[in-house]
């Protein structure tokens, strides 16, 4: 039973790590360059901080859940990566939800603030954006069950 709990644990940080590496990495490609009534703009993630910090947070959880894989199953330091666990949720969960409400914003616009949509515009940068958004909510859901496992490891050892 414990190494079947090991198994997957082991198979949801790789799952994690490939949805929060697709995210950073399709966030950080997210640009595109287009014309309107011919004065010439281009759309960027580094431009927004809350894409900006979406890319950075998913970079971070990345490299802890590689190295989190390398830690030995009987290792003390389980009840640290509990808690670091913790923390890396909530950091995906903050970074989701700042990047999902400028997104919003720039998909629909804001009438009573005079923001207007620029998705009609570029296109190609909105779809990247989402499909980064996307797999970083696979990620997050990814990550809250690793954090259920790895509570439960911790709370219930002699069951682990």
């Amino acid at each position: 039973m414990a190494k079947v709990k090991l198994l997957f644990g082991l198979v949801l940080r790789l799952l994690a790590i490939g949805a929060t590496v697709s995210a950073a990495i399709v966030m950080g490609t997210s640009r595109e360059r287009a014309s309107v009534f011919s004065i010439s703009f281009e759309a960027k993630y580094s431009d927004i901080p809350s894409f900006k910090y979406f890319m950075i947070a998913n970079a971070i959880v990345s490299v802890y859940s590689f190295l989190v894989i390398f830690l030995p199953g009987e290792s003390l330091l389980r009840r640290l990566v509990a808690g670091l666990d913790l923390v890396v949720t909530l950091l995906l969960t903050s970074s989701i939800s700042a990047a999902l409400a400028v997104a919003q914003v720039g998909k629909d616009g804001n009438a009573r603030a005079g923001w207007l949509p620029i998705c009609g515009q570029v296109p190609k940068y909105c779809d990247h954006v989402s499909g980064a958004l996307g797999a970083g909510f696979a990620g997050l859901v990814l990550y809250v069950m690793i954090l259920l496992c790895s509570l439960h490891a911790v709370l219930y050892p002699l069951l682990a």
